[in-house]
């Protein structure tokens, strides 16, 4: 899976949901949408070079403090989910991140959610300022605060 980010610091993702991802219901379960919220933040962070051996290096990174999920409609397996996301606001040792998640085949809104993240030493596992590299490349949106 490969994704780009678009002109206003979006990245994007196709995702296909596959038979692993039903549950008895035959829609995607609900655990689903964190991992995939997961896997695309991830893969935003590695479009930059930011992977999981860089911030070992470096001797901090993102852990979650909180995810928030609102699901609008089912996904079905075999179907391919779009996501979107973005770093809404940066703080000094935290940042808001967005997804988006809609039907790739006829643009229906799946699912909004967000997650708070923070920023973490690895050594002392205490909240650690991040860093002006990593934080300029997720600065949001447009000048005009869209």
């Amino acid at each position: 899976m490969t994704g780009f980010v678009d002109e206003n610091l979006v990245y994007h993702l196709d995702i296909p949901v596959l038979e692993s991802d039903a549950d008895v219901f035959e829609h995607a379960n609900n655990t689903r949408y964190i991992h995939w919220m997961q896997s695309i933040a991830i893969a935003h962070s590695e479009f930059y070079g930011w992977d999981d051996r860089r911030y070992i290096e470096h001797g901090g990174g993102w852990f979650v403090r909180r995810h928030v999920v609102d699901y609008i409609h089912p996904i079905l397996p075999g179907e391919i989910l779009h996501g979107e996301t973005w770093v809404e606001e940066m703080k000094n040792v935290s940042c808001l991140r967005k997804y988006r998640f809609t039907r790739k085949s006829d643009g229906r809104l799946i699912s909004n959610a967000e997650t708070r993240w923070a920023f973490v030493n690895f050594k002392t596992g205490r909240p650690m300022r991040i860093p002006e590299e990593i934080s300029s490349i997720f600065v949001q949106r447009t000048a005009t605060g869209d």
